[in-house]
């Protein structure tokens, strides 16, 4: 589908220049000499490269939509993570690096989302907050007010976040997967 240069917005997938595009960030100019454009800043779905076009509302790209489909991690092998398709039981390794920092909130038999162009996966979303446990706490400071002070903790895959002060080593909680934030207490 195609769409003109002053309607994309961030999420969007497009085609360009022969690659696969997700927008990031999208700025409306309008100059006071010249008409108006859109600068975007893309991320190459295929080989990661970054890249800042501008598109003048005369412009037309074409937007891609994506297929998704759940997938269950079984397990890591290597630089490698297998998923199950959860229709059709057809295994697939992709590389650990298709994930980016989300990769450490991986675990066994989670449900994962992978978008696919052209029955190729192209990216993989986790769910947006996944149980963890704490496995290190630091000590409360006496003194410190509760409302605006957090500890730093360490979770059971090895991720550093920051949680509030009441939360001891052994507690079950909920961590924003892609923000790296404590939620509340895990049920």
């Amino acid at each position: 589908m195609k769409i003109s240069g002053v309607e994309i917005r961030p999420g969007n997938i497009l085609e360009y220049e022969g690659g696969i595009w997700k927008v990031a960030k999208t700025q409306h100019t309008q100059p006071g000499k010249g008409g108006a454009f859109m600068q975007v800043e893309m991320k190459n779905l295929i080989d990661g490269r970054k890249t800042n076009v501008r598109f003048r509302s005369a412009d037309t790209v074409e937007k891609v939509r994506l297929d998704t489909k759940d997938f269950q991690f079984l397990y890591a092998e290597g630089d490698d993570l297998v998923f199950m398709d959860v229709e059709t039981y057809d295994q697939i390794n992709l590389p650990t690096d298709l994930l980016g920092d989300a990769a450490a909130f991986l675990q066994d038999g989670m449900t994962a989302v992978l978008e696919m162009y052209d029955e190729r996966p192209i990216s993989v979303q986790l769910p947006e907050q996944v149980e963890a446990t704490i496995v290190e706490a630091d000590a409360v400071v006496k003194g410190q007010t509760a409302s605006s002070s957090y500890k730093p903790a360490v979770l059971d895959n090895g991720v550093r976040i920051l949680v509030p002060p009441h939360i001891a080593s052994g507690t079950r909680i909920v961590v924003n997967v892609y923000e790296r934030t404590y939620v509340g207490k895990a049920d």
